[in-house]
């Protein structure tokens, strides 16, 4: 998906002091040394970069887990013959590609941001390597990938209403503990791609080697500086560079906006945007199944898609300030965790044989009772009767 980038002046990150963090520019020459100096040291490995080639076996396209602006990704597996103290886990090692659209700014905030912030929400950064030319991080392992692959990859199941949910607050948790950091933390690339998920959903951010810290950004107007990605970043941003807390909630709601049409936040063929065509039918109850992911197959409450519809059509609004703040988004989704993944309007429906043919009785058609929201169904050899 195409980004928004323009050069920049200086990508802002934490001067790691004993007494204070502050922000300041990337522009300060800053050497390896005053890295694994500072407060980031302790909490992460430094490896080499032969140790990260053998853990990868020689970075074996076997192992490539993808690929995006930062470089390719591979996985691995450490242990503490490695490194010693270091338990034994699988890794993904994430090297940056010098020809690609991000560089040692970039890898740089990530390393001191996440060597700094631990959160249940953020993904782990284990350590990093910068040796020459060679700048690579090493995190944990998450085994279900992006949360892109797992919406929108072709030929796979259907992700459930609960763990679209779930997905939805834990990614809000995660956005929120940046914002309530002192100074706040604006991620300014929030999106699918960025959302990992481990193998029971959990999911962590990651990326966030273009996050920038809120103080300094709230009254920023600079276009040389505007970065992120086409379809996710806030109007007022592209249009002006004017970045604040309210330009991640934006994109939190276009990742919302996913999560419940099933749809990319930009269509590649006609490069339409998903906000402009849903974002009108998600405050009318009797159009949003129009909006609602037809592989959903119904199973979800009414109630919830309507609640989630709400939440999705504030958080989008074109005015920052009547976006709600994240704890809000927070508070309203941990409302939408107990709503099952059922039909919540009684139907019959008639399952026919796989020949379609109707005026078969007996073993070629049985009658099942269930209950169905009406919303978004496309069952295949299903048709309701009345009752």
């Amino acid at each position: 998906m195409p980004g928004i980038r323009h050069e920049t002046r200086g990508v802002w990150i934490r001067e790691l002091t004993n007494r204070q963090i502050t922000f300041k520019t990337l522009n300060s020459p800053l050497s390896i040394d005053d890295l694994s100096n500072s407060l980031v040291g302790p909490k992460l490995h430094i490896f080499s970069f032969a140790e990260l080639r053998t853990i990868t076996h020689n970075f074996a396209a076997a192992n490539l887990l993808g690929e995006g602006g930062f470089g390719p990704v591979y996985k691995g597996f450490v242990d503490d013959k490695i490194k010693p103290g270091l338990e034994p886990q699988p890794v993904a090692v994430k090297l940056l590609d010098l020809d690609g659209s991000q560089g040692h700014k970039e890898w740089l905030a990530e390393v001191i941001i996440l060597g700094q912030m631990r959160h249940q929400n953020l993904v782990k950064l284990i350590g990093y390597c910068w040796e020459k030319e060679y700048r690579l991080l090493v995190y944990e392992y998450m085994a279900r990938g992006s949360l892109e692959n797992q919406l929108f990859r072709k030929y796979s199941a259907a992700l459930p209403w609960s763990t679209r949910m779930k997905i939805a607050l834990e990614a809000a948790k995660g956005l929120q503990f940046l914002h309530e950091a002192d100074p706040p933390v604006i991620f300014r690339d929030f999106k699918t791609s960025n959302i990992l998920l481990d193998s029971d959903y959990t999911t962590k951010l990651s990326d966030l080697g273009l996050a920038k810290d809120g103080v300094d950004c709230e009254d920023l107007q600079d276009m040389s500086c505007i970065m992120g990605t086409q379809g996710y970043a806030a109007p007022e941003y592209v249009k002006s560079g004017h970045l604040t807390t309210m330009s991640d909630v934006y994109s939190y709601g276009v990742v919302l906006l996913e999560l419940l049409t099933g749809k990319p936040s930009m269509d590649r063929k006609t490069g339409e945007f998903l906000v402009d065509w849903a974002r009108p039918l998600l405050k009318d109850s009797r159009r949003l199944f129009r909006v609602m992911d037809p592989r959903l197959e119904g199973l979800y409450s009414a109630d919830a898609a309507r609640k989630a519809a709400a939440l999705a059509y504030k958080c989008l609004s074109r005015t920052p300030k009547r976006r709600p703040p994240v704890t809000e988004v927070v508070n309203a989704l941990k409302c939408l965790q107990d709503f099952n993944d059922v039909f919540t309007a009684p139907f019959v429906y008639v399952v026919e044989d796989c020949a379609g043919e109707e005026g078969k009785k007996g073993r070629n058609e049985r009658v099942i009772e269930g209950s169905g929201l009406g919303l978004g169904l496309s069952w295949k050899n299903w048709r309701p009767i009345s009752v």
